[in-house]
This record gives structure tokens, sequence and C-alpha cells, in this order.
């Protein structure tokens, strides 16, 4: 399905919080891609993962699911039977349009999409949770009970999947990474009065954590192996093994 292209902060603006809301969704994939660095390849090998570690008669998660990319990514190469994928947003308008890509696109594997926040989820009988840049618009105290109740509901064998932006744990940095990540914005024809509008629009909307503090928390949680399979600038994605 065609999508808009983004120009929300090309204007001059009294900028407001970062929201989910219509407007994003209608330019939502142009958005991610000229955004975040690797997109494609991520959602991909998301894919492939889960197909890899998909069991039959098994439940797959992929919460925060926006317009449902990593889930049609999904449906492509599982192969196990009897396997659901189960899409959650909260975001009403990406919902909305996550169900009409889903019935668009015709899968073997069956995708249910739930409007919903993911704490409502009962994660259970999983062979693989997705969380793909989602846990950083979540408050901070709510995460670790959130990666436990995904650990407890994983099948032994299971994989979390988890996809951040990340923070630097030196001030320097950090700096770099993000000044490496505005540069590959401008590349991707945002302006500079677009890169830093929506810099201030999701300034304590998006916390993001260290690399350390995530794999603490997974290890904390009870996953045996961390392992981070995916970094560019301050953008990785990290999958977690329930031995």
């Amino acid at each position: 399905m065609q999508s808009g292209k983004d120009a929300i902060y090309s204007q001059p603006q009294q900028v407001s919080k970062f929201r989910f809301d219509d407007a994003v969704a209608d330019v939502f994939p142009d958005m991610i891609q000229r955004s975040v660095p690797g997109y494609s390849t991520i959602v991909d090998a998301i894919g492939q993962l889960v197909g890899r570690y998909a069991t039959d008669d098994s439940n797959i998660y992929d919460l925060g699911c926006s317009l449902g990319a990593v889930s049609l990514a999904a449906a492509r190469y599982v192969e196990a039977k009897a396997c659901r994928i189960i899409a959650v947003d909260n975001s009403e308008a990406m919902a909305d349009r996550c169900k009409r890509h889903v019935k668009a696109y015709k899968a073997n594997t069956p995708i249910e999409v739930i409007c919903d926040d993911l704490t409502n989820i009962n994660i259970e009988k999983a062979s693989s949770v997705v969380m793909n840049f989602t846990l950083q618009f979540i408050e901070t105290s709510q995460r670790d009970a959130i990666i436990q109740s995904i650990y407890d509901g994983l099948a032994p064998g299971g994989i979390f999947i988890l996809s951040e932006k990340l923070r630097h744990d030196s001030t320097q940095g950090n700096e770099l990474l993000i000044d490496l990540h505005h540069e590959f914005k401008r590349r991707n024809g945002y302006s500079e009065l677009e890169i830093s509008q929506k810099r201030e629009s999701i300034e304590n909307v998006l916390r993001a954590e260290t690399y350390d503090a995530h794999q603490a928390r997974l290890k904390k949680a009870g996953f045996d192996d961390v392992v981070l399979w995916f970094q560019c600038f301050n953008f990785a994605s990290i999958v977690a093994i329930k031995n």
C-alpha cells in the first residue's frame, strides 16, 4: 500500500509531543525508512529469525507492530505448522492501517491485529516475541516487568528480539552517534528545520538506554544468551535466547 512523504516537520510550527496519530501513520513507511538506518535489513532479518525459531502450534508476538512490517516479514518465513502471529499496537491509527495491510497480504500463517496496550497482553506458548523500536517509548520504570513477562511466556528455546535506539555511555560518544544519525537524515532529504523540530518533538517521549542496561535487564529476566546482531550508529537489534 502506498504512503505519503513525511513532511510533518517541514514548516515552522509550535512543536507538540510526538504521537503515533493519523498524520504519522499516513507517512510512517517513508518516515521510518529515512530515519532509521538499516530498517529494511532489520525487518527482513527478524522475519528470518522468527521463521528459524518457530515451532508447531506456537504463538509469535509483534508488540508495537505499527503498520505490520515485522508481522508480514515473519509470515513470509514461518514454515512451522499451526502458528499464529499476534500483532499489537496501542495506536488506533496504526492498528487500523495494520489490519488493512494484513488483509491485503495472503499468508499461510494467520495474523491477528489487536489494538491495546501491550501490558494487557498475556504472553503464552510463544516461540518468538518481537519489540521492534517499541520499548524505547515505554516508561523506564515499567520495562523490567514487561521483559520478565515476555521471558515467562516464551517456551524453552524461544527468542525475544529487541530493536532500540541506544544511548552511548559517554557524552562524547553519544554526541558522535547523534551527529552521524542526523547526517543520515540529511542525506535522506530532511532539512535542518525538520531534524530540529522532530528532535524537540520526540525528546522525553523516546527514552533511550545503553546496550549494557538492556543486556543487564535481559539477563536479570533469565535469558541465557544475549546477542547484539545488528548496529548502525545508535540503532541496534538484539536477540535474547531462552535455553
